[in-house]
C-alpha cells in the first residue's frame, strides 16, 4: 500500500537557521505542517515545548503534553506537535497559565516574549489582501492566513488588534507616517521605529518605507515592517 500524507520529519541540516536546536544531535527532527505560516518562518509546536520553551525533556514528552490538551495556540487546543507556530502567534501552557508570544527579537525571527493575562487574548495581525464580497462588504486576509468579513474601511498592510480565539477586530492600526513598527525579518528584525517616509514601488523596486530608529534610518520594504501602534506598541512586543 502507497504511503498517505508527507513525512513529518526534516533532516536537522536543512531546519531553519534561526530554530533553536542542537545541529548535530540526531539525523532528523520535526518539520512544520502546512498551514498559515511558512514552513521557513515557523516553529513546529514540538520543538517548542522541548527546545524552545524546555518544557519537555523529549519529544515523546512534548507529544504527552500535546496529546492531553494542556497547549493552546491562540486561545485553541493544538493536538499535533508538527503544528506550525509563527509571527505574533500566542502559545499558551494551559495547566499553569503562562503564555509567551513569539516576535522578531535580535535579528532572530521568532522569539517567546511572555505576556500578560490581560494580553494573552489580543493579536497583532497585519492586512495581506482585501477582496469585495456580496453585500457590500469586505473579506480581509492577515498574515497568519484568518479571515474577516467587515464593512471597516481598512487597507493592506495596516494591522488589527483582534480578540483571541473569536478573531473578532478590537482596534484598526493605519499603516501611515508617524505610525509606528517592528521589522519583521532581516538584520533589523525586532527593531521598533517609526516610519518617516513611505515611498511608492517602481519596476526595479518594492514600495519602501523610512524607518528611523534611535539613532539613525533605515529604508525597508514594506513587506517585512508591521504597525504595532500609533505612538507606541499597543501590546508587548519585545
Amino acid at each position: 500500500m502507497a504511503k498517505i500524507g508527507g513525512d513529518t520529519r526534516v533532516k536537522r541540516q536543512m531546519a531553519p537557521t534561526f530554530w533553536s536546536i542542537r545541529r548535530k544531535k540526531g539525523r532528523f527532527v520535526l518539520r512544520v505542517k502546512p498551514g498559515a505560516h511558512s514552513k521557513r518562518r515557523a516553529y513546529p509546536l514540538g520543538i517548542i515545548l522541548r527546545d524552545v520553551l524546555k518544557i519537555a525533556n523529549t519529544m515523546h514528552e512534548a507529544e504527552r503534553i500535546v496529546n492531553g490538551g494542556k497547549i493552546k495556540v491562540d486561545g485553541i487546543i493544538r493536538r499535533d506537535v508538527n503544528f506550525g507556530v509563527g509571527l505574533m502567534d500566542i502559545v499558551e501552557l494551559a495547566s499553569i497559565g503562562q503564555a509567551y508570544r513569539f516576535v522578531p527579537k535580535d535579528s532572530r525571527l521568532l522569539v517567546p516574549v511572555s505576556v500578560k493575562d490581560d494580553e494573552k487574548f489580543k493579536k497583532l495581525l497585519k492586512i495581506t489582501s482585501k477582496v469585495a464580497i456580496k453585500g457590500n462588504k469586505v473579506q480581509y486576509g492577515f498574515h497568519d492566513g484568518k479571515t474577516v468579513i467587515s464593512d471597516q474601511k481598512m487597507r493592506v498592510g495596516d494591522t488589527c488588534v483582534v480578540q483571541l480565539p473569536e478573531s473578532t477586530i478590537n482596534e484598526h492600526i493605519e499603516f501611515e507616517r508617524g505610525s509606528v513598527v517592528l521589522v519583521t525579518s532581516g538584520e533589523n528584525a525586532g527593531g521598533v521605529g517609526k516610519v518617516e517616509d513611505i515611498r511608492d514601488g517602481v519596476f526595479s523596486l518594492p514600495k519602501r518605507a523610512l524607518v528611523s530608529f534611535a539613532e539613525r534610518s533605515v529604508e525597508l520594504p514594506v513587506e517585512i515592517i508591521m504597525t504595532v501602534g500609533s505612538e507606541r506598541p499597543l501590546i508587548k512586543v519585545n
